[in-house]
């Protein structure tokens, strides 16, 4: 009789398996590239068994940095045809090609945590990559922040990473779907049920907003003012927010030479720019059109990364807070990514209510550090629990537990071995 693997084993066998030769694909068929804040979590996963590759699944992901700074939430390291829309769609002009908008940006903080548990090749390193990332954040104030408000925005629900959560809905729902969108054959729901997927009508207005991206030469700037969406997503605002603190505590602990007022003032702006994201009916941070003022209308699994941020008010945290506990009283697994006491949650679509390892992994970060340690080991444990039940799918239903999405998904796979290893800043056991 064949012995039956440890979900250690799994999970290793999984961040081998989706080596692609120094980068990681999510998983195999459904995301068959290189994505930005999947590489860099990968990275705390490979952590645990090779530093060497730990350090090069993030230094393939800057290699597609582009020359204003951003770094591409996809890099197209070949064509597959198996993935819609591939670069032939997006038409970067780049080398790799690459995707014309980012993601989360989470390095500066993956990073940081990496150097501070390593050793010296690990500072070296992280001294190399540093320039990269002080270019990178200032991208994100700059051309998302055009207006120096201490708030970013994001020109596309995919540089949420959250694709379809409700809380684009109302920027995607003033979005006009032109005659010329042309048909189209998406991929995903090749390999994974619809119903667990993004609608057609949602999908049809993500093209919208590439092919005014692309029409316009992927001018960030003419498309943050001009482009068919610009929101303030609590998930970007509050990754960046931790990443430009982390990218401080980075330099000094380096020793490099930067602009420490820079930095200083980022963090300063966003901690005042934040607020305007407080929806006093709800009593949390949510997600807001930076065209109409309009906000959402639940709070989110990113609306409690104010904890990993250290974004807002006592107060305020002190509500967020009292949410949580109501909402992880609800669900058997959390943190789910949609209010489940609110009208538009779905268990299993998605971003619009599934469970997600790399969220729980930033959440729990967050409350750990605010002292709300119960809830902070609760999410930790649902982490380990649920590839333990379902395997290591992508993300998971909070009423059943039931794995959603790809399977043996990588980053599922890392954030399982990091937090088995203890390689959270939060608990500082490495």
């Amino acid at each position: 009789m064949q012995k039956r693997h440890t979900p250690e084993e799994q999970a290793i066998e999984i961040m081998r398996g989706n080596d692609r030769g120094g980068y990681t694909v999510p998983t195999p068929g459904l995301y068959p590239y290189q994505w930005n804040w999947d590489s860099v979590f990968a990275a705390l996963g490979f952590a645990v068994l090779d530093r060497g590759r730990a350090w090069q699944e993030i230094e393939t992901l800057f290699q597609g940095q582009w020359a204003d700074g951003m770094v591409p939430h996809i890099v197209f390291r070949k064509n597959d045809p198996s993935y819609f829309p591939g670069p032939d769609i997006w038409k970067s002009n780049t080398d790799p090609m690459s995707s014309g908008h980012s993601q989360p940006p989470v390095a500066a903080s993956v990073i940081l945590t990496l150097a501070k548990t390593g050793g010296k090749d690990d500072m070296a390193r992280a001294r190399r990559l540093f320039p990269k990332l002080i270019a990178s954040h200032r991208w994100w104030h700059d051309y998302r922040d055009p207006d120096r408000t201490g708030l970013v925005g994001i020109i596309h629900p995919w540089e949420s990473g959250r694709d379809n959560c409700p809380d684009w809905d109302i920027g995607m729902d003033r979005i006009v779907v032109p005659d010329d969108l042309g048909p189209y054959h998406r991929r995903d729901t090749d390999h994974v049920d619809a119903d667990e997927r993004p609608t057609v009508q949602q999908y049809d207005r993500f093209l919208t907003i590439v092919k005014f991206g692309r029409e316009c030469g992927w001018n960030h700037r003419k498309i943050a003012a001009e482009g068919p969406f610009f929101m303030a997503d609590p998930g970007v605002q509050f990754t960046l927010m931790r990443a430009d603190r982390d990218l401080l505590e980075l330099g000094r602990l380096l020793g490099e030479m930067f602009d420490e007022g820079e930095v200083e003032g980022w963090i300063e702006l966003s901690q005042q720019g934040a607020l305007s994201m407080w929806n006093g009916d709800i009593e949390a941070f949510v997600a807001r059109d930076l065209r109409a003022g309009e906000f959402s209308t639940a709070l989110t699994n990113a609306s409690m990364l104010a904890f990993y941020a250290g974004a807002g008010t006592g107060d305020q945290l002190g509500l967020l807070a009292g949410h949580g506990r109501e909402i992880l009283d609800i669900c058997e697994y959390g943190f789910p990514s949609w209010d489940p006491r609110h009208e538009a949650f779905e268990s299993r679509r998605y971003w619009r209510g599934p469970v997600w390892s790399v969220m729980n992994y930033m959440i729990a970060i967050g409350l750990e550090e605010h002292g709300y340690a119960g809830m902070a080991e609760r999410l930790r444990n649902d982490c380990r629990q649920l590839p333990e039940l379902s395997g290591f799918y992508e993300y998971f239903d909070p009423l059943s537990g039931e794995g959603l999405g790809g399977p043996d998904f990588t980053w599922t796979a890392a954030i399982y071995l990091a937090l088995g290893c203890g390689l959270d800043p939060a608990l500082a056991k490495v």
